[in-house]
């Protein structure tokens, strides 16, 4: 199938450092500010680009073509598109898939995501890795680049930003979807089906469905709460476990979570992914700092301490927990194989563990899909 492809209106990218890059236009035809980061990712752009931990970042795809195989309502992480931007070398002129219901250039104009195509993503991402990761302007049309280069000088960084508070559900809500299957969808639970499971809560800090989901899947009943809930919120309803999501930003500028988690260590078993590792780190006394420009891909290999074993995970994180030998009730039980980071808590005594990276990897390998059965076995036994 055929895709209208904008690429007839001159675009430019310009980062902060100075650097710009010249293509066309792509989705919508306007001005698009945030932090220029990149995916490694061959597959599974529509699960990223609605990915709520994308929040005021602008995500370039090493992947040469993009859009191949068109959109869906299904594939989605969010309610929305959730990047500030999107950046490729090519964006697919055709799609074709037996899911698909129409085309990644559409979708990003009906939902007002600006993009720039045709520049060289490899020569990009090769400078982000060499002086990290850049603020930067995507600006369709025709502009003196110095200008843009000064209002990318101007952006805030991500540090310091509490953006869970962004993306997080406004009220409390019950999940009650799980996985997908072909020829049959998601798989829809009743509430009187659900009841006679054990609770776990969820802190929504920008959560991803396919998580949702594979709680689900691992025999839970789910109830969402929001970024600013309370202990005494999450207690008052008796879970059986506590999950701490993904999400966007600073962890440790989400100051109230942070309390919220330190008051709950060891009255519930607890399961962090991601920004939620991040918050549980900050809660038993770690540091945390942002990263030169971050893991953000489905290929990074971790090696979990506990078995000896090597995992291919996805990832998404700009920001990463520092390791302190002198708490030593919290043990690194998960390291990355590519620069030493830590990818993985567990507090024995707290009946606590976390991960940095995905484990539902949406998109992604399935290596680290154990962890929910884990985190079910620990609430089973607590």
């Amino acid at each position: 199938m055929r895709d209208k492809v904008s690429s007839s209106v001159p675009a430019h990218l310009a980062l902060a450092d100075g650097t710009v890059f010249k293509g066309r236009a792509i989705g919508q035809i306007g001005e698009a500010t945030g932090e220029v980061v990149f995916n490694t990712s061959m597959y599974g752009y529509q699960e990223i680009i609605t990915d709520p931990s994308y929040v005021n970042q602008m995500v370039t795809f090493t992947y040469p073509h993009i859009g191949n195989v068109g959109v869906n309502a299904e594939d989605v992480e969010s309610a929305r598109v959730q990047v500030a931007g999107i950046i490729v070398h090519e964006l697919s002129a055709c799609y074709s898939n037996f899911r698909a219901q129409g085309s990644l250039e559409e979708y990003l104009k009906a939902n007002g995501v600006v993009g720039i195509a045709g520049i060289d993503t490899r020569s990009l991402v090769l400078h982000i890795r060499n002086v990290g990761a850049q603020m930067g302007v995507i600006a369709s049309g025709e502009h003196n680049p110095d200008e843009l280069v000064d209002r990318a000088r101007a952006l805030p960084s991500l540090e310091g930003l509490n953006l869970a508070e962004r993306v997080s559900a406004s009220a409390a809500y019950d999940w009650t979807q799980g996985t997908w299957v072909l020829g049959r969808g998601y798989k829809q639970h009743t509430t009187s089906e659900l009841s006679k499971r054990p609770l776990v809560v969820v802190l929504d800090y920008g959560v991803k469905y396919n998580i949702l989901r594979l709680l689900i899947d691992s025999g839970f009943r789910v109830r969402v709460l929001p970024v600013d809930s309370l202990a005494k919120d999450v207690l008052a309803l008796s879970p059986d476990g506590v999950f701490l999501s993904n999400g966007p930003g600073d962890p440790a500028a989400v100051v109230a979570a942070i309390e919220c988690v330190r008051e709950l260590l060891g009255k519930k078993p607890i399961f962090g992914i991601c920004l939620g590792h991040q918050i549980l780190g900050l809660a038993l006394g770690l540091k945390t700092y942002k990263l030169k420009f971050g893991h953000r891909g489905g290929n990074h290999p971790v090696r979990n301490k506990i078995t000896g074993l090597v995992e291919i995970t996805s990832q998404n994180h700009g920001f990463a927990c520092v390791p302190d030998d002198k708490l030593a009730s919290v043990k690194v039980s998960h390291v990355n194989l590519n620069d030493q980071t830590v990818e993985g808590l567990s507090v024995a005594d707290a009946r606590a563990f976390s991960v940095q990276y995905h484990p539902e990897a949406s998109p992604g390998p399935r290596d680290s899909r154990y962890l929910f059965a884990q985190f079910r076995k620990m609430v089973e036994v607590f």
